[in-house]
């Protein structure tokens, strides 16, 4: 038992170096070929993020444990927006622009939305991930077209920090170096916390789908949550709410969506009762929260994570 707790917690730690080392390589070679940095920040750095998400679902699934996946998945989700942007408000109230409210959150909710329909009949199955890849695929075109006719400073602003770390400079073998580098510790840290995860549930007799939804989904948050509050701290939060939303966005459209082509997804009944639903009420709470005065507040930020710690209680009670 400890030593699958210390495997769970070495998994998360080359997870994360992984997915930094992937998306530092990507992006220095991207922009030394002359892509635009813009292209790379919602390309390259987006998808990167997404990888962990990825291929600890990938795993999961292979391994037979569809319901570790999506547990991860909705618990991803409901951390990203409860979680990250609770804890983020606490630091410094969060500015929502009331562009994402008008675009970006009705396109989050209604993937979100789309999730959930597609899990109602139990299985979430290759037509259901051809939707999810195709309209992955036209919001992408979208985001390019717009590119095009927003202001380019405007843009770069956005995902300057993003692409702080990426080196045109660096040699070609070591950004080809962090690139394979970034993609075998995704696959060793996404298989060790696969595996220790699988054994803990059991050693403990909880339900993999439980250890997704808390165990699995934070650790696979814990990065987002500190990168947050660190720009939180830096009065930089204002893109916050966009970053979560376009994370949630990913998680669906591009991690179930690929993965539910190559695999179906079996849908435990008791996530389409609690689990789902609890996940489109923190979606959905997000609108009432920021419709006033364009912003989180502290107090609203106080409601999220009163509200995820008593959703992890709930989770976690029965084992107790």
């Amino acid at each position: 038992m400890l030593l699958s707790s210390l495997l769970f917690f070495v998994g998360l730690l080359i997870l994360y170096f992984g997915a930094e080392g992937l998306v530092q390589g990507a992006s220095s070679l991207a922009l030394q070929y002359g892509i635009p940095p813009v292209v790379v920040g919602l390309t390259v750095v987006a998808l990167g993020t997404s990888m962990p998400e990825f291929l600890v679902n990938f795993f999961a699934v292979f391994a037979d444990e569809s319901s570790l996946a999506l547990g991860n998945i909705i618990g991803s989700n409901i951390s990203n927006v409860a979680l990250i942007l609770g804890s983020c408000a606490l630091v410094l109230p969060l500015t929502v622009t009331p562009e994402i409210l008008q675009r970006e959150y009705p396109v989050m909710f209604g993937v979100m939305v789309l999730f959930y329909v597609c899990a109602l009949d139990g299985v979430i199955g290759t037509a259901d991930g051809l939707v999810m890849v195709l309209l992955l695929f036209g919001l992408g075109g979208f985001l390019f077209y717009e590119t095009h006719q927003t202001d380019t400073a405007a843009m770069l602003e956005q995902v300057e920090g993003e692409l702080e770390d990426a080196d045109p400079t660096m040699s070609g073998w070591a950004k080809f170096g962090y690139v394979f580098g970034g993609m075998a510790g995704l696959a060793l840290g996404a298989h060790l916390m696969v595996d220790s995860a699988v054994t803990i549930a059991q050693r403990l007799g909880i339900a993999t789908g439980i250890i997704g939804l808390t165990a699995v989904a934070l650790g696979t948050s814990l990065p987002e949550l500190a990168a947050s509050m660190v720009s939180a701290a830096k009065s930089e939060s204002d893109l916050s709410v966009g970053n979560v939303m376009g994370s949630n966005v990913l998680n669906v459209l591009f991690v179930v969506g690929l993965i539910s082509i190559a695999q179906p997804l079996e849908v435990d009944p008791r996530s389409l009762r609690i689990d789902f639903p609890v996940m489109l009420g923190f979606c959905g709470l997000l609108l009432p929260l920021t419709w006033t005065n364009y912003r989180i507040s502290r107090v609203g930020g106080t409601l999220l994570l009163v509200s995820f710690f008593g959703y992890m209680t709930f989770l976690m009670l029965p084992y107790l």
